[in-house]
């Protein structure tokens, strides 16, 4: 039996007691981290916030097995927030879609959510009608035509059903019930209200796709409630992204089990304090990345080079060698080396020790040297 076949679903139980202890520490964290980026500059909070929402839109897509180029993300919300890197990179339409639902939800996070709303996300999400190479019906409810939404794998002769969503008959009235919920909190903790409002989402899987996503958006627009502010500072799916496999174990077992959800919201809140504590990391970077520009502000450096250095000091992986600059900078390695070398003239960067085959190079305060 799946949990939404309970005689008295969604009436979810858990126990307070055991969700004390690990509320405190990751309200603890919370704090601390507004706390920082409140003694950050306009100019720094909008980096981070950059920087934090580039993560989530490109690590929600992740969880799914879709790859974003970060590039094609950062040029897209950087045109809606008004900073210099708008335009960099052609716009893709479906990165320009899930940019819209993830700023709707968090810059919009006191509009009560509705059906349309709803179905206006999923358009963005799907503007071709297509999920791969499958026509879906957009801005619906699923209608099952091709039978029951289930969640499997293992090839397509010999398919593992890990769970089964309600029937599609049942979608429109669910809907109504969880909406009405979200519209009108209960005294509800915030962190709570999130993590409740992603299971119940994820669980009913209203849509033919993109029901993940849409769950893990819903969720940040309820953690912006709580907030009160519509800026996003750290990212609950680029957690759940690292620690993908555990979160669908959890999943499973909570949607298999009975409506004790304690499990589930000991899970979520402990993943959203790790967000936190990634989140803090992040912020050191772009004050790392701010105090280095400060310290070259007088330098005059190509579009190119500040291009390609400001890839590397937003957390690029990996080490920056002449051909990694060739391709970030979309330039001969030849013209690439003239970059570098004029660089290290000036001591912008430094050579990393190493042999010729495999030369990379810093950024000089990068490494906090």
């Amino acid at each position: 039996m799946y949990i939404w076949a309970e005689d008295s679903w969604p009436d979810f139980q858990w126990n307070a007691e055991a969700l004390l202890g690990p509320m405190a520490e990751a309200r603890h964290r919370q704090g601390r981290l507004l706390g920082m980026m409140g003694q950050l500059g306009f100019d720094l909070q909008l980096e981070a916030e950059l920087k934090a929402t580039v993560e989530d839109i490109v690590k929600t897509s992740a969880i799914e097995g879709e790859h974003l180029d970060p590039a094609s993300v950062r040029s897209s919300l950087a045109r809606r927030l008004g900073l210099p890197d708008a335009g960099l990179t052609a716009p893709d339409h479906k990165i320009e879609g899930l940019v819209e639902m993830m700023l709707d939800a968090t810059r919009n996070h006191a509009v009560p959510l509705t059906t349309e709303r709803l179905f206006g996300w999923h358009a963005a999400l799907f503007p071709t009608g297509y999920s791969g190479l499958h026509r879906i019906d957009v801005g619906s409810w699923r209608s099952d035509r091709d039978g029951p939404m289930q969640v499997v794998s293992r090839p397509i002769d010999r398919p593992r059903v890990h769970y089964q969503a309600p029937p599609a008959d049942r979608i429109a009235g669910e809907m109504d019930r969880f909406l009405a919920w979200f519209n009108a909190p209960p005294p509800l903790d915030g962190l709570l209200r999130s993590s409740i409002a992603h299971l119940w989402f994820v669980t009913l899987n209203p849509f033919d796709d993109g029901n993940g996503r849409m769950a893990r958006t819903i969720a940040d627009q309820v953690l912006a409630q709580g907030e009160g502010t519509e800026h996003r500072f750290y990212s609950v799916s680029s957690q759940i992204q690292r620690e993908r496999n555990a979160y669908y174990a959890i999943l499973k077992r909570t949607q298999k089990g009975n409506l004790d959800i304690t499990a589930w919201l000991l899970w979520f809140i402990g993943c959203f304090g790790r967000a936190i504590a990634q989140a803090e990391t992040m912020s050191v970077e772009v004050l790392r990345k701010a105090e280095f520009w400060r310290r070259f502000a007088q330098e005059s450096l190509s579009a190119r080079q500040k291009a390609v250095l400001n890839r590397f000091l937003d957390s690029f992986e990996g080490n920056l060698t002449a051909r990694k600059w060739a391709a970030l900078g979309k330039c001969s390695v030849d013209t690439a080396q003239r970059d570098i070398n004029d660089l290290l003239v000036r001591g912008l960067l430094v050579r990393n020790p190493g042999g010729s085959r495999n030369t990379s190079y810093t950024p000089l305060m990068a490494g906090g040297e």
